[in-house]
């Protein structure tokens, strides 16, 4: 099942990704957001295809996106991919590189991401991430997967010079807008990042990353497994797994080019969809 959040007449609306279109819940009568439906649990999720079967149906391209969920909490993985590591200098982690971003760097798809003219070092990093699915604490990893609720396409926006300024990462991650994502949730049980999905980051239609989940050093289940021995994670939760190579950090200085007002962003994984965004 895939999920999407939509603004309609000033309000957050849930929907259902059909052949059709979007699937309007609000119009079928359930009035609650992407983040209930996820804490009510298999109940209510069992119920969707029911008010989807009765909803209006919207057109995929008229809709303004809203964020795919409202989290509690934002948790990133840093230097996840092999190859990212390598292009970095960075050794291979022994364990999850943990870090986070405030919920005020949330961002939606189409969403501008504003670049403060006072940094200049402006990156993207394409990533899968991982939306919880019940409160998970000290959750062993065999049981893991039970703890998922789905996955969606996100964008890890960093400014370098401010993430370097100190041996902590959080103030080059938590500009607000830094972490766009959305618009399409795909649920666990309709994708498996253990299987084989391309993720690609087109800059201005030019391909700039392309990477794949079998490139993952920690996988799906490892890392919500470790985050949750430090962090009581929620219903709704993101987790941003990493990113691929291809980042402007893994050029030589000499050759970086860094993000400027007025370009687009285009994150894609397999399975999933895209999400889109364009700098100022």
């Amino acid at each position: 099942m895939k999920f999407t959040s939509f603004l309609r007449d000033g309000a957050v609306h849930t929907g259902i990704i059909t052949e059709q279109g979007i699937a309007d819940l609000y119009t079928a009568g359930l009035h609650c957001d992407l983040r209930k439906i996820i804490s009510c649990g298999e109940k209510s999720l069992s119920k969707i295809p029911q008010f989807a079967a009765k909803a209006e149906i919207l057109p995929y391209a008229s809709v303004h996106f809203a964020p795919i969920v409202q989290p509690e909490k934002i948790v990133c993985v840093g230097l996840n991919y092999r190859a990212h590591a390598i292009e970095t200098d960075a050794a291979i982690p022994k364990t999850p590189v943990i870090f986070s971003k405030f919920n005020n760097a949330l961002a939606a798809a189409g969403d501008d991401i504003v670049l403060p003219p006072w940094l200049e070092k402006y990156d993207y990093e394409a990533e899968l991430v991982i939306v919880v699915g019940r409160e998970a604490w000290h959750v062993p990893e065999t049981q893991a997967q039970d703890y998922i609720f789905g996955y969606t396409c996100g964008n890890d926006v960093s400014a370098r010079d401010a993430q370097y300024a100190s041996a902590q990462w959080l103030i080059g991650k938590s500009l607000p807008g830094f972490a766009p994502c959305g618009p399409v949730l795909v649920t666990a049980d309709a994708f498996d990042p253990m299987q084989h999905h391309a993720i690609t980051c087109h800059r201005n239609g030019e391909l700039v990353q392309s990477g794949t989940t079998d490139d993952l050093i920690f996988n799906c289940r490892e890392i919500l497994s470790y985050v949750s021995n430090f962090i009581r994670l929620a219903p709704g939760d993101l987790i941003f797994t990493g990113t691929p190579s291809g980042v402007q950090l893994g050029k030589r200085p000499e050759e970086a080019n860094w993000l400027k007002p007025g370009e687009e962003i285009r994150v894609t994984i397999d399975g999933i969809g895209e999400l889109i965004n364009h700098t100022a």
